[in-house]
């Protein structure tokens, strides 16, 4: 337990406001693996690489049993704080959610990113009902003494297209931020923001350390860095980079093959 507190610890203590945390997104033991051998801080799992992995698909499509079974084998894999992709908690109650948490914590992870879409439905959970679900997971998490890491998802820039983002939205994500820290959130997770003065703003007025995704417009890593985010991460991209390297390199071997 306390190599599993020490790794919750450095989570947290590497969320830095302009000296952001770098998670290049992995899908199994043999991507964890890879990432430690070129100097990784923390290991981060994308839900939807691994859904892509198994041959399924992502939103919580994949069996729980495989999901936890594929986060065992990185723990063993790996001596680094892992922190894994739970996307809707494969529940819509407190109490579903809770159960699968703590799943998550007893394998030895130390953060979750926790989204607050309806996962098979329409929109978003309601502020009070996203809180109540993350409450939840704080409350298995101190009743197991494990301080996880909750990443709180919000996926309001995800259901409009970025052309359409507006100060509306971005006020609703300042909203959640602050409620959801006050249900035990530790970060906020805005995938599919890409607007350099909406990221300022919301890295200015959210108390959570602030978590972007690389996407192909995104701001760079540096910009990313001043305008205060505390968290950057690649989500499935480097799944599909290291496919597409897969497919060019068989395709030379056929192509070889073929002229020889």
């Amino acid at each position: 337990m306390m190599a599993q507190i020490k790794s919750a610890d450095l989570l947290h203590k590497l969320h830095i406001k302009g000296n952001p945390l770098v998670l290049f997104n992995v899908w199994d033991a043999g991507s964890a693996r890879a990432m430690k051998e070129i100097g990784a801080q923390v290991i981060a799992t994308s839900s939807w690489a691994i859904a892509e992995s198994q041959g399924s698909e992502d939103g919580e499509k994949l069996s729980f049993n495989l999901v936890i079974a594929n986060l065992k084998r990185i723990i063993a894999n790996v001596d680094l704080p892992v922190t894994i992709d739970l996307e809707g908690g494969y529940g819509k109650s407190p109490m579903e959610v809770q159960k699968t948490a703590k799943k998550i914590i007893e394998a030895g992870a130390v953060g979750m990113n926790f989204e607050d879409q309806i996962v098979g439905g329409d929109g978003l959970y309601s502020i009070e009902d996203q809180c109540a679900r993350i409450q939840s997971i704080r409350e298995v998490a101190d009743h197991l003494s494990i301080p996880i890491f909750i990443n709180a998802r919000t996926d309001i820039f995800l259901k409009t297209e970025p052309v359409n983002h507006r100060e509306k939205q971005l006020e609703e994500a300042i909203c959640r931020a602050s409620a959801y820290e006050k249900a035990g959130a530790n970060g906020f997770f805005a995938p599919g923001l890409k607007n350099a003065n909406h990221i300022e703003k919301l890295c200015k007025f959210s108390s959570l350390p602030v978590n972007i995704m690389v996407l192909g417009d995104t701001p760079t890593l540096k910009e990313l860095a001043l305008l205060g985010v505390a968290r950057i991460s690649y989500g499935p991209s480097p799944y599909y980079q290291a496919m597409d390297a897969l497919k060019e390199a068989g395709r030379q071997a056929i192509l070889n093959m073929d002229s020889g």
